[in-house]
């Protein structure tokens, strides 16, 4: 059985997603919120299999409402379910280690198979977002590594390039230490990196340190 929530602040359109996923034996719709701190209410419970997750809602948008749900469930498969078109946040939220994004003019077939896909560790990238982000990567040459990065991966990344250590960023930034840890892989992976040294090293280099 894959455990569902939804989050998005249009109550008809919960309510017809709900009613969708009870005419399948596979899924359950355990949570459904209209706001990001409803969200983060329900994962701080439990955890699902698939969070689909509208990208405007009342408290958050975007990005933004990404990163605090990470926040109190860094590994939270996400399901970005939308209006916008996916040329306006498709790259970017797939940075946040979302696992697909689907525009809500997607058929309910898509819908279902995106679920499935992602409940069992897969993403799901449509032949449009897999466009847009080999699109990206041809132009990631012409950035560099740190300008690849979250607003949040970058305070995380210019703290440890700084010398902080873990706990330290945790306390300043309100953050667990796994949630910062989380931050760190992440970060370094998105900029080839391996270590903290390599971290401060970079930096230097860049000019970001002063």
């Amino acid at each position: 059985m894959i455990q569902i929530m939804i989050v998005d602040d249009h109550g008809i359109l919960r309510s017809s997603i709900k009613q969708y996923l009870s005419e399948h034996v596979d899924f359950r719709c355990v949570g459904e919120a209209a706001t990001v701190s409803g969200a983060i209410a329900l994962v701080t419970k439990q955890i699902p299999d698939v969070l689909i997750l509208d990208l405007v809602l009342p408290d958050g948008s975007g990005v933004d409402a990404i990163t605090r749900i990470q926040e109190v469930a860094p590994n939270i498969p996400i399901l970005i379910f939308t209006g916008h078109p996916e040329e306006h946040y498709a790259v970017n939220v797939f940075r946040q280690g979302v696992r697909g994004y689907l525009n809500k003019s997607c058929s309910p077939d898509e819908l279902a198979e995106a679920i499935r896909k992602i409940a069992l560790n897969g993403r799901y990238v449509s032949q449009k977002v897999a466009n847009l982000l080999a699109q990206n990567m041809n132009r990631k040459s012409d950035k560099l590594a740190h300008e690849l990065l979250s607003e949040r991966e970058s305070v995380v990344f210019l703290k440890l390039a700084s010398g902080d250590k873990a706990g330290e960023i945790a306390d300043n930034l309100g953050l667990s230490v796994k949630t910062v840890s989380t931050y760190r892989t992440r970060l370094l992976e998105k900029m080839g990196l391996t270590s903290n040294s390599d971290l401060t090293y970079y930096a230097l280099k860049n000019g970001l340190l002063t």
